[in-house]
């Protein structure tokens, strides 16, 4: 098995995320042993931030941390530890706590996304695969 940055890159499907997790120096960090749960984004869900958002993000690196940092909790978290549940509170660094909810029809959703895929296992975690970008609260 390889750690979680190397199952990303392998994927293809995370390359924008990586490349912001690498602008901000966070990336080294998900080489450790951990472990660690990453709510990953595929690179769609950034299309889907308005015009210049990204570019914005890449000038306020303590902006784009914490955005970042709403998809990565220390520790693994795999989906049957949601799904025999409702509603579960999950804190993630930086102590943004998100909503993790398990949908009449059996779908979880972290906060604004769509948790696609679940349980990528790695050595040092796991990776849920995510349909749009979790921003940090206002407050």
């Amino acid at each position: 098995m390889a750690d979680i940055v190397d199952i990303a890159v392998s994927t293809g499907t995370f390359s924008t995320f990586i490349a912001l997790l690498d602008t901000a120096g966070m990336l080294a960090m998900l080489k450790e042993p951990g472990p660690f749960t990453v709510f990953a984004p595929k690179d769609s869900a950034f299309t889907r931030f308005p015009a210049g958002t990204v570019e914005n993000l890449l000038q306020n690196l303590p902006q784009l941390r914490r955005v970042l940092a709403c998809h990565i909790a220390t520790g693994r978290i795999v989906s049957t530890g949601i799904k025999g549940k409702h509603t579960n509170a999950l804190t993630m660094m930086e102590g943004e706590h998100l909503a993790i909810v398990l949908s009449p029809s059996g779908h979880l959703q972290v906060n604004n996304a769509l948790v696609t895929r679940t349980d990528i296992l790695a050595d040092n975690g796991v990776i849920h695969v995510i349909d749009n970008v979790i921003l940090p609260s206002t407050s």
